[in-house]
């Protein structure tokens, strides 16, 4: 099993439509496709799914280093707004803290426009990520 096998098991994101496309030391890089499904009432792309996919990411860049780790603060601040298209997600960890990670997610479209910049910090557990060749 790779990583990004490991994080196809978060079937939340899943169903959101988040799409895992790139691991590394640190770093992730993932990307969802806006369907009607995905706007507000307002015809803009929810807040909610753009959050969950910059939490994919955030998620797959911390764990980078084979280390069951979690979330335990975020925060995003939207831009810019999106109706249609692919919304990429561009996490890079900030700090390799042995117990408290951080981390920041920029959202852009598929042009590169900014949409929104999440930041978060997590907390690395004891056992690691299992399982994984």
């Amino acid at each position: 099993m790779t990583l990004k096998d490991f994080f196809k098991k978060d079937r939340f994101a899943a169903l959101a439509g988040c799409e895992l496309l790139e691991v590394g030391d640190g770093y992730a890089r993932a990307r969802m496709k806006i369907t009607p499904d995905h706007l507000n009432g307002g015809g803009v792309c929810q807040g909610g799914a753009l959050f969950t996919l910059a939490d994919l990411a955030f998620a797959a860049a911390v764990n980078s280093h084979l280390t069951l780790t979690f979330s335990t603060n975020s925060n995003i601040t939207y831009v810019r707004s999106l109706s249609e298209g692919y919304v990429f997600a561009e996490a890079r960890e900030i700090v390799n803290h042995r117990r408290m990670p951080f981390a920041e997610v920029k959202l852009t479209d598929e042009k590169g426009d900014l949409l929104a910049i999440f930041t978060s910090s997590g907390y690395r557990k004891e056992n690691a990520v299992i399982n994984l060749d």
